[in-house]
């Protein structure tokens, strides 16, 4: 789901800028677009941006080219300060723009100082809410900010806290560090506050931001002290009303008064002076904050929301706070990254995508494992009897993928990838066994196969096992579960799980009877297609089966392969005891299947066999399985 730009006459100040105005911000924002960064060369310039003439400690309604300043100076001191007059105008596409000087820095709102703030801001919640202590576990020294708002992954709906870089990971962090909430300055138990890792983060013009995953909480998405939900992006513009809830000052009201503006801020260490894209907020004298301070450090970010005409909180985002004034300074004002820059550059979603909307998934993933594990491969013969889509044999779906056979139409292999930790329960009511629409019908067998007869339409990437990850994933992991490629024939005995089978129950069992590195298990299964396989209604119906499950314990990568025996010469009495599971070594699944499985799952193979596949005896329960 794209995010969404919108100016509501509800987020907006009851003012309306007339059409020149509106022109002339048109082409201030073209201006500081292409020529804002040259001007910020400047050392003593701090930042540029769009805002109305202030005359002593008045705005009035000119709009003016506004630059802040480290000092303001004589023109005869301009020199020894390294630095250039700036002109009393400006020509901007053909029109002299009047420039305003203000004297004034910035810094990040993070490093705490003592200050009174509402306790439960500091403590840690499950459910985790936007406007209370969040921060980098490891951070030195411990610091706080603020959690902004729940937000999700555009292509797989992952739910994310949303805040900012120099909150999240900073000058000590990077991608995958551990983020703790409450923040480490506001209660240093680390390990009891953790609330999952650093996922995302962006510091530079687009802003200073960051996403990090929601493990060991669950959350709601109502903003504290607030009560909304933001459902849409905002442009700010002059004189919009704001509202932020944040971690030290609580909730304040502010007014928008400078917009498209860049900003020179110094975050120290090796990171030193970056240029942040925003805009500026100034306190709203119809509602003063305490002390007069609409932000103070720990605010870091909170997100803004615009304000409706009639004062009430609207659920329009506006920014995403990350500074303000420097220490000493008398001007109050805080600074905001631009959601849509933020939330493009994260790709983040206010709503989580449904799961006809998520992004083509992957499919199967080699690298799922500690050592990567490539798909089996085709010869040439098998090859040249594969479907093709977009000229690739192999066929994506949501956590596997397979190939297919356009003349058995059934897959010659089908490969998986199963993450325990993060396993969904879910519902097959409704779903509807379908072709896909991607390949021909014709290579596909479908729901004619088994009208009126004991065959059932049998997953080999079992549904279960797909289940996982966000819950928009897991959701298309379903309904992709049910495609026909999927699906093989077999018999009602074999397939139905109140039949207590030994077959559909391996991948259960490694879990269960093996310390699988991560939770996280890799499968490979398929029929076996053999000429005299018999044929049903046009149909030749594998009468084998096989599977191989690979993963890692401690550290080691194992594989270990199954075949499955199916009798279909007596399609009307058919027992369980006549199904049997065969635990064989890939060679012999090799030799079987005419597939070839990459070294690394040889490797793997530690099975000793002294007899021949025909002469075992097949394994009449879980605990004769041989995982070492």
């Amino acid at each position: 789901m794209t995010t969404q730009t919108k100016k509501k006459s509800a987020s907006r100040s009851p003012k309306t800028a007339s059409s020149s105005e509106e022109k002339l911000i048109g082409s201030l924002r073209r201006y500081i677009r292409t020529r804002g960064p040259e001007l910020l060369e400047d050392p003593n310039v701090t930042s540029v941006g769009i805002g109305r003439k202030v005359t002593g400690d008045r705005r009035g309604k000119q709009v003016v080219l506004q630059f802040t300043v480290e000092s303001k100076a004589e023109p005869e001191e301009l020199e020894a300060l390294g630095t250039a007059l700036i002109p009393q105008t400006i020509t901007v596409e053909g029109t002299e723009v009047p420039t305003d000087v203000i004297e004034r820095s910035y810094k990040p709102q993070f490093r705490t100082v003592a200050e009174v703030e509402s306790p439960a801001r500091k403590t840690r919640l499950d459910a985790i809410e936007p406007g209370v202590s969040v921060g980098l576990a490891g951070g030195m020294p411990p610091g706080a900010g603020t959690l902004g708002c729940i937000v999700f992954d555009k292509a797989n709906g992952t739910p994310y806290v949303l805040s900012n870089w120099h909150v999240l990971q900073g000058r000590d962090g990077e991608l995958g560090d551990e983020v703790a909430q409450p923040g480490p300055h506001d209660d240093n138990r680390i390990h009891r506050n953790r609330l999952g890792v650093l996922k995302r983060s962006h510091l530079g013009v687009a802003g200073d931001c960051a996403v990090a995953t929601i493990e060991d909480r669950s959350f709601i998405q109502e903003i504290f002290e607030l009560g909304v939900v933001p459902k849409e992006l905002g442009e700010p513009e002059l004189d919009d009303k704001v509202i932020k809830s944040g971690r030290t000052t609580g909730v304040t009201h502010g007014i928008v008064r400078r917009i498209d503006t860049i900003a020179k801020i110094n975050y120290g260490g090796q990171v030193g002076v970056k240029t942040i894209g925003c805009f500026e907020i100034g306190p709203d004298p119809a509602n003063p904050a305490a002390d007069g301070e609409i932000s103070m450090p720990g605010d870091s970010g909170a997100v803004w929301l615009f304000k409706q005409n009639n004062g009430r909180t609207s659920t329009v985002l506006a920014g995403l706070h990350f500074g303000g004034e420097s220490r000493g300074e008398p001007d109050e004002h805080a600074l905001a990254c631009l959601p849509t820059s933020v939330f493009e550059k994260l790709e983040i979603t206010l709503d989580p995508p449904g799961p006809e909307e998520l992004e083509a998934m992957a499919g199967y993933d080699p690298g799922f494992l500690s050592e990567r594990i490539e798909a089996p491969q085709l010869g040439a013969e098998l090859a040249r009897d594969a479907v093709l889509l977009n000229g690739s044999q192999v066929i994506p779906y949501t956590h596997f993928s397979l190939t297919q056979s356009k003349k058995r139409r059934f897959p010659f292999w089908v490969a998986w990838n199963i993450d325990g930790a993060s396993l969904k329960r879910l519902s097959r009511q409704g779903i509807p066994f379908v072709k896909d629409p991607r390949l021909p019908a014709n290579a596909q067998v479908g729901n004619e196969l088994y009208e009126n007869n004991r065959l059932d339409r049998g997953h080999i990437a079992r549904r279960a096992d797909l289940l996982w990850g966000s819950l928009p994933e897991a959701e298309k992991a379903n309904t992709d579960s049910f495609f026909y490629t999927n699906i093989t024939p077999q018999m009602d005995d074999f397939n139905q799980s109140s039949k207590n089978g030994l077959w559909g129950e391996l991948e259960d069992a490694v879990f269960a009877d093996v310390d699988v590195d991560d939770l996280k298990v890799s499968v490979f299964g398929g029929p076996v297609f053999q000429d005299d396989d018999r044929t049903f209604r046009g149909v030749r119906i594998p009468r084998e089966f096989w599977k191989v499950i690979a993963f890692a314990e401690n550290g080691t990568l194992k594989a270990k392969a199954f075949l499955l025996t199916q009798n279909l010469n007596q399609l009307e009495a058919l027992e369980l005891d006549e199904f049997r599971t065969f635990q064989i070594t890939l060679g012999e699944l090799e030799d079987r299947t005419h597939l070839r499985f990459p070294a690394a799952l040889h490797k793997g193979d530690t099975l000793l066999v002294p007899e021949a596949a025909a002469d075992r005896a097949p394994f009449e329960q879980l605990s004769d399985i041989e995982w070492g």
